[in-house]
């Protein structure tokens, strides 16, 4: 199969690397001085679970893209979302899958609508990756897991959801495939925003929340009302979300940070309005009380 990797950020460009290490037809979609280093001297890997490497990856800007994809996995921001519909247009067959690797909810039907005539799925990825210099791309910690999945009434065979997630799994990469696509990408926007959040807030890497103290508390709070959330969108959650949103913390990388907190604190444009002001936005409609979030907006709407 023929991937196409939009957005070759630390998400992406994780995808991208564990797919050509083992031989993959993978191209690259980037811009800037990052493009430039990856069409000279190859993608640069620097992963905890596959170590260190240069690899020859087909790399282009979005225009330039003339080819065809069998699978489109989508990693830009939120807020790129709109520039990505002309490329998905023209990349796609009608067989192809395209599957969006974002932290905020909703994002696949919102792509379905721009690229009507696309498959688009819903997907979720838990993994800390970031561009660490020009081509170069750092994943850290020993989590690297996708859940991806059709929504019930897109008619799509899971063989052929299958057949993606086996050839992912030969590269390294734990695979979900999700009957429930809309539970999990909520349980991963909870988490992501509770994560986020947390360490923008405090200004702490994740660390911090891995101890007792008032920066636990913080993600404990967030976790419990995007918990209330969910629980009121009718989200049925496999186990306490809580304690979900906890195990998962407690096993990432004590120096890893969330993307928006390095964005903001870059000065850089940011997921903040998706991943804090769109679940009290959401959180409010559903009358939900959610002190700890308003907390963390007060720091940011200051700002």
């Amino acid at each position: 199969m023929k991937y196409l990797i939009v957005g070759t950020g630390g998400v992406g460009g994780s995808i991208a690397g564990f797919l050509a290490l083992a031989g993959k037809d993978v191209t690259c979609i980037a811009r800037g001085k990052h493009l430039e280093a990856i069409r000279k001297h190859g993608l640069h890997l620097k992963s905890d679970l596959k170590g260190e490497h240069f690899l020859p990856v087909g790399a282009c800007t979005a225009e330039e893209f003339d080819g065809k994809a069998d699978v489109i996995f989508v990693c830009v921001k939120g807020y790129s979302i709109d520039s990505i519909k002309e490329v998905l247009k023209r990349a796609a067959t009608p067989d192809t899958l395209v599957i969006p690797i974002l932290n905020v909810y909703g994002t696949g039907p919102r792509i379905g609508r721009l690229a009507p005539s696309v498959h688009v799925l819903d997907g979720c990825i838990y993994i800390v990756g970031f561009v660490s210099g020009e081509g170069e791309i750092t994943q850290m910690g020993t989590i690297f897991r996708m859940v991806f999945g059709a929504r019930p009434e897109q008619g799509i065979a899971r063989e052929r959801l299958d057949k993606i997630a086996d050839e992912l799994r030969e590269c390294g990469i734990k695979v979900d495939v999700s009957d429930d696509i809309n539970r999990d990408t909520f349980i991963k926007w909870a988490f992501i925003s509770a994560m986020a959040c947390t360490g923008a807030y405090h200004d702490v890497p994740m660390g911090e929340v891995q101890h007792e103290g008032e920066v636990r508390d913080t993600f404990v709070g967030l976790s419990r009302e995007s918990a209330e959330i969910g629980r009121r969108l009718g989200v049925k959650f496999p186990e306490d979300p809580i304690a979900y949103n906890l195990k998962v913390i407690d096993k990432l990388d004590p120096h890893s940070t969330a993307s928006m907190q390095k964005d903001l604190a870059r000065g850089h444009e940011s997921e903040i309005q998706g991943l804090l002001f769109d679940m009290i936005d959401l959180g409010e409609r559903l009358h939900v009380d959610m002190p700890t979030y308003h907390k963390v907006a007060l720091k940011f709407r200051k700002a």
